[in-house]
């Protein structure tokens, strides 16, 4: 080759290879330093879309574990519930059978037992209204859950309790009607309410037939009145009511209708009374009221089990709440094996988006060291090709 003043073709090769050896060093150093083998998009185009996805995927089921950790959490609230309301429905049971023994017991002593009865039934109410799980009520017989336990849509789990709008208090476990004092069950006709989300919205009523109007009979029959109605979330004893002083049938029917008014929490007077029937009369469901609103406003008539029925109810009650403990306990164990499943998917997509994305330190160490000496020589060759046009002088000066 020529020797040229003009151009320094030996130059421009070493300082083209010694741009590129820079370049690969601040590469590789700027690999050891965050611990990373795709810095940046240019690093590994194609590496950087895999891995970014498989982080995705690993955040999701991170979350996801921790979602059906919630699940497991609202089901163990739960069914710590349900076990105390056993309890307190095994106790019932006792009193039941010993209120069964007419040998020894007279009305008198039923009636304590029934008090305590009373008392029980009322902390099955407390429990089920008070059972929650981060401000959600968990036994109302409403509460039905979507907990996501995937990275992905559509992985998910879903939870019920109850159902059927069914509660776990008294009224949903169907022992309203429990009193182990004489057995009554009046005649009496329900009509339910119908709500806007069902058509036209209509008051429901209860319809006790006999003659409540003419003497002595009507008198005779407002004394007779047993067992309970329940109304919008309340309950009144029909055999509660105080009629002393009453002597004519407007007397008694003030006297019901005002103890129904102050028990029940009602603005105006429920009752009306015909010579064929005693009518308890709710309120219409409002506009917009869903089906929820209008089984609070249907009045429902229980009377008294008697205290050998009331062993069988206590019984449908205690297999109730043990078969809703039972599905409980089988969905607790499918939260636990997908969240045993979670973690090793977790760590399977961890070691996949490490080797994708994580530097070998070991090699890029050796990489960097060969690209050192490089740049170390490339400098020197520089170097050297810049002095190659002094000898070009040197010839002129001769």
């Amino acid at each position: 080759m020529g020797m040229s003043v003009v151009t320094n073709l030996a130059s421009m090769t070493a300082y083209h290879s010694l741009a590129r050896t820079s370049s690969a060093l601040e590469l590789s150093q700027r690999r050891l330093a965050t611990g990373l083998r795709i810095t940046r998009a240019s690093d590994d185009a194609a590496g950087l879309g895999i891995s970014e996805g498989l982080k995705a995927q690993i955040g999701g089921m991170a979350q996801a574990t921790r979602n059906a950790q919630d699940g497991i959490s609202v089901l163990q609230i739960a069914d710590g519930a349900l076990g105390n309301e056993t309890t307190i429905l095994q106790r019932m049971r006792d009193l039941a059978v010993q209120a069964g023994n007419d040998a020894v017991l007279d009305l008198d002593a039923r009636a304590t037992v029934q008090a305590e009865l009373n008392q029980l039934g009322d902390q099955l109410d407390t429990i089920a209204a008070r059972t929650t799980f981060n401000g959600v009520t968990l036994l109302d017989g409403h509460y039905v859950g979507l907990f996501q336990v995937g990275a992905n849509a559509g992985e998910t789990i879903p939870v019920t309790i109850g159902g059927g709008s069914r509660s776990m208090d008294r009224k949903g476990l169907d022992l309203l009607g429990l009193d182990v004092r004489d057995a009554v069950q009046l005649p009496a006709s329900m009509t339910a309410a119908v709500s806007s989300a069902q058509g036209a919205p209509s008051a429901g009523r209860i319809s006790f037939a006999g003659d409540y109007v003419n003497s002595p009979t009507a008198e005779a029959n407002f004394r007779a009145l047993e067992g309970t109605i329940t109304y919008n979330g309340k309950t009144f004893d029909l055999g509660s009511v105080d009629y002393t002083g009453a002597v004519t049938q407007n007397d008694y029917l003030l006297a019901l209708n005002q103890a129904a008014h102050d028990q029940l929490g009602l603005t105006g007077y429920p009752f009306g009374a015909t010579s064929a029937e005693l009518a308890f009369n709710g309120t219409a469901p409002a506009a917009g009221s869903t089906l929820q609103d209008a089984d609070l406003l249907s009045p429902m008539y229980y009377g008294h089990s008697g205290a050998a029925k009331a062993i069988t109810m206590i019984d449908k009650a205690i297999a109730r709440i043990s078969s809703l403990r039972a599905d409980l306990g089988a969905v607790q164990n499918r939260f636990e094996h997908t969240i045993t499943r979670l973690r090793g998917a977790v760590e399977d997509t961890t070691a996949s988006e490490s080797r994708i994305q994580d530097t070998d330190m070991a090699a890029e160490f050796t990489h960097m060291s060969r690209l050192q000496v490089l740049t170390q020589a490339g400098t020197a060759m520089l170097a050297n090709a810049n002095q190659s046009s002094q000898s070009i002088l040197k010839l002129l000066a001769a």
